[in-house]
């Protein structure tokens, strides 16, 4: 089965880490404002999600949203979450491990977008 999100096995490593510290979790990617478009981390009782967030799938046991309109221009890829040294969003819960969580994509192939649509 395709999958619109995936995570690397650092990141999976990072999001055990929080979770050990902060509970269960929510990802939403942000759409630029405040922090650029990095994967926002939050402890999952504090970010409300709305009718316009799409849930894109799970990493590491943990839901993954985008705002509807954002999805409509990453729809044709798979978001790869990946974590690197550095500062990241303010608000993401993995500004204090000196991490960041980072966006890559790859566009689906046309068998991975006859699959999805068949979804």
């Amino acid at each position: 089965m395709v999958e619109k999100v995936i995570a690397t096995d650092p990141t999976v490593e990072l999001i055990g880490t929080l979770k050990e510290r902060h509970g269960p979790l929510l990802f939403h990617q942000s759409g630029g404002c405040c922090d650029g478009s990095s994967p926002m981390c939050f402890p999952r009782d504090e970010f409300k999600v709305g009718q316009s967030d799409v849930l894109l799938g799970h990493i590491g046991d943990t839901p993954f949203y985008m705002s509807k309109d954002q999805y409509e221009y990453w729809k044709h890829t798979q978001l790869i979450i990946d974590v690197v040294d550095g500062r990241g969003g303010m608000f993401s819960l993995e500004g204090p491990e000196g991490k960041r969580f980072l966006t890559r994509s790859r566009v689906f192939s046309e068998e991975e977008k006859e699959e999805l649509n068949r979804l």
